[in-house]
Order: C-alpha cells, then sequence, then structure tokens
C-alpha cells in the first residue's frame, strides 16, 4: 500500500475540461491531514507504516490512553480518525512532523476511494438484488416475491449465500480506478471523477490505485 489521505465527501458536482467535456466529480475535503507516528522496519514495530490522523477532536471527548499516545508523539491536538498506510520500504517514509495536503495527488491520477455505502434499511430482494420480479397480471399473487429458495428434494436446504430480503447499505466499499480531475491544495480540496461510497459529511480514504499505474515523475 501507498501513503494516502483521509478526507470528508462534500459532495458532488460538475467541472469542465480543456476541451469543453462536462465531467461529473465528487469533492473531498483532505485539509487537516497530519502524520501522527512513523513505524520503521528497522525499529521495534518491525513494519514499515504511516499512521495518519484527520479531524481535530476536543480533548475531554478522548480516552486517556488515546490521549497519552498523541502526547507521546508531539501532537498537540487529537484526531477524531485515525488510518495507517503500510509502505514498501522505509525510504518512502515522511517526516514524522510532515504536513500532508492535496498535492499529494496530481491531476490525471488513479486513485481508490474506500467509503462506507448510505444505510438503505431493510429491503426486498428486487432492490436489494436486482431481481427481475414475478407476473404482475393474469391473477398472479406474487409480484415483488423471491419465489421458491429451495426444494422438498435432495439436498432438501436452502443453499448458503441465498440471496434473500434483508439489510441494505452500510458496507464498507472500495471504489477502483477513478482519476483526480483536479488537485486544489489552496483549498485543501480533491475533485475526483465519479461517485464514492457514502452520503455527504461521511468519512472517506483516498489512496493511489493498485491496479492502475503510478503517473510518472
Amino acid at each position: 500500500m501507498a501513503l494516502g489521505l483521509i478526507g470528508k465527501k462534500l459532495g458532488m458536482t460538475k467541472v469542465y475540461t480543456d476541451k469543453g467535456v462536462a465531467v461529473s466529480v465528487t469533492v473531498v475535503d483532505v485539509s487537516g491531514n497530519t502524520v501522527i507516528q512513523v513505524k520503521q522496519s528497522a525499529g521495534k514495530d518491525g513494519y514499515t507504516a504511516v499512521q495518519v490522523g484527520y479531524g481535530d477532536q476536543k480533548e475531554f471527548r478522548v480516552t486517556k490512553p488515546a490521549m497519552g499516545h498523541f502526547k507521546k508523539h508531539g501532537v498537540s491536538t487529537p484526531k477524531r480518525h485515525i488510518k495507517e498506510f503500510r509502505l514498501a520500504s522505509d525510504d518512502q517514509l515522511p517526516a514524522a512532523d510532515a504536513k500532508l495536503d492535496a498535492s499529494l495527488f496530481s491531476a490525471g491520477q488513479w486513485v481508490d476511494v474506500i467509503g462506507t455505502t448510505k444505510g438503505k434499511g431493510f429491503q426486498g430482494v428486487m432492490k436489494r438484488w436486482n431481481f427481475s420480479g414475478q407476473p404482475a397480471t393474469h391473477g398472479h399473487m406474487m409480484h415483488r416475491r423471491p419465489g421458491s429458495i429451495g426444494c422438498r428434494l435432495t439436498p432438501g436446504l436452502v443453499w448458503k449465500n441465498q440471496k434473500m430480503p434483508g439489510h441494505d447499505g452500510c458496507e464498507r466499499v472500495t471504489t477502483q480506478n477513478l482519476k483526480v480531475i483536479q488537485s486544489r491544495p489552496e483549498d485543501g480540496i480533491l475533485l475526483i471523477s465519479g461517485a464514492v461510497p457514502g452520503n455527504k459529511g461521511s468519512i472517506v480514504v483516498v489512496r493511489p490505485a493498485k491496479k492502475k499505474p503510478a503517473p510518472a515523475k
């Protein structure tokens, strides 16, 4: 994994490219990312990673062990959200007091965005699994029901992972291969093409894409 950022989804808008093509983008606020701890494989940690914090938190809302961790590493203001990014080698580690911003990603770079999807409550099979439904005419009594889910003969059971009605949404989802349309460090935001998981105000993690090459430096 490479170094990424924690951000807040602000919503969606539309921007135009140099050729006049309209592109739908998601605005992600990544201001205030702070390096809390740097872990080195040569040290007692045994692996290379960077612990990043986002969002200021009041001190009385933080547990004493967490507050001790912040003070130990020189973080004056506690952070609400913490994420650890593993790196390949110690050479990629930033400084312990480094300030991370939107300049970590450049325009045209491919990224993966991790977030929690919107909760939709209890849903039937048509909305939850995109079932086509059953006949709606000729005296048919079941329209949006799933129909038969098993058989009384061998094997006489309902197979595991059978798609059925239930709770929909509120799942951790990674949307891969989204392009950074604009990177605005002065505003502390990233404009990322397409939609990302979650509702407005939800916390997301932006990292370099695993399945797309990084831009040449």
